[in-house]
């Protein structure tokens, strides 16, 4: 099968940064289901790995955890999908990742593509929607309400709103709960973005985060959303942060002084996608039921796909330009390769 995949940790600009290679096609047991690829999008996390994770033997290593394809096999013990079934996942990043026409993924992480919108729409869903997901409504703790018209005290701050992340998470917070949304975006593309996705305000992070949001006067943040630069933010967060509220963050800062937390006792919570993947957790399933849940919004209009850049098919070349214009930082919404060439 075709595949795409690196052997030396480095920069995207070395000649073998991502190739175009041939693997053998793998086989589905237990509770795996073998998919066949049809469209990937790409995640910070893709770079971050090619830049400093060789693998660890003379193999190739794939890279890609979102991906959108048809069920061609099933293990003996799956029983969630049938043949033929169009799925989306994000998988997970102890295995071999999407950037190849077949991959093997536990069908627990699975779940049924959002019927209403194509292959690219839906690929770039599913690692930003578990993920936010995950931040909101179990790491964040911020209460789901079906009534639209229900005043709520939560006042939710979104660092970097912008991103893959941020542009599921607004419209989830819009949707599903009664927070007030606070969005920041630093261009006008990306401030007219989040406005379009349901932010109630946009303030421009590259400015003091304290003085604009006490110009909004609504009152104190009782939940932050920080999705990159946490450590240049975090006294900022403490300023607008009413005592007992809440960080959670996805990003990596070297270093954190959370004693800074501690007169308002402002809890901090890590939100990290892969960590029921990772560690085979009793409640991975929880993954197929919001994804579904996710699908379902989706093909209801509730909530849209955050697809804003397709690059053409999926191959080497096509890819490294993927991860380059994701590491410029410039990126908005997600961004996906279609189709392998022929």
């Amino acid at each position: 099968m075709k595949a795409i995949g690196y052997k030396t940790a480095g920069s995207i600009d070395a000649a073998n940064a991502l190739e175009d290679i041939e693997l053998d096609k793998p086989t589905a047991t237990g509770r795996d289901i073998l998919v066949k690829v049809s469209a990937i999008a790409v995640n910070p996390v893709d770079f971050k790995i090619r830049q400093n994770v060789s693998p660890t033997d003379d193999e190739f290593k794939v890279l890609g955890w979102d991906a959108v394809g048809e069920v061609v096999a099933t293990g003996e013990e799956a029983h969630l999908f049938n043949h033929g079934d169009k799925v989306y996942y994000a998988g997970d990043l102890t295995r071999p990742g999407s950037n190849a026409e077949y991959q093997l993924v536990d069908e627990r992480l699975v779940a049924k593509k959002p019927a209403s919108i194509s292959d690219a729409e839906a690929a770039a869903m599913p690692l930003t929607s578990i993920t936010a997901w995950e931040l909101l409504f179990e790491r964040l703790a911020i209460p789901r309400s079906s009534n639209s018209k229900a005043t709520s005290p939560d006042v939710l701050l979104v660092v970097g709103a912008s991103g893959g992340v941020g542009s599921i998470l607004i419209q989830y917070a819009k949707a599903l709960t009664n927070a007030v949304v606070i969005a920041t975006a630093s261009r006008p593309s990306t401030q007219k973005w989040v406005k379009e996705l349901g932010a109630d305000f946009v303030i421009d992070h590259s400015q003091s985060l304290v003085e604009q949001i006490n110009a909004l006067e609504i009152g104190p943040v009782t939940h932050v959303a920080s999705l990159t630069h946490t450590n240049s933010y975090l006294e900022a967060y403490v300023d607008v942060l009413k005592p007992m509220g809440k960080i959670a963050l996805i990003d990596d800062p070297e270093t954190l002084d959370v004693k800074k937390l501690k007169a308002k006792s402002i809890s901090l919570h890590w939100e990290f996608m892969f960590t029921r993947s990772m560690f085979s957790t009793d409640d991975m399933i929880v993954q197929h039921q919001l994804l579904t849940e996710t699908a379902e919004l989706i093909d209801q209009g509730i909530i849209k796909s955050t697809l804003n850049q397709t690059m053409g098919s999926i191959n080497a070349h096509n890819l490294r330009e993927a991860h380059r214009l994701l590491e410029s930082g410039k990126a908005i919404g997600k961004i996906v390769l279609e189709g392998f060439d022929s």
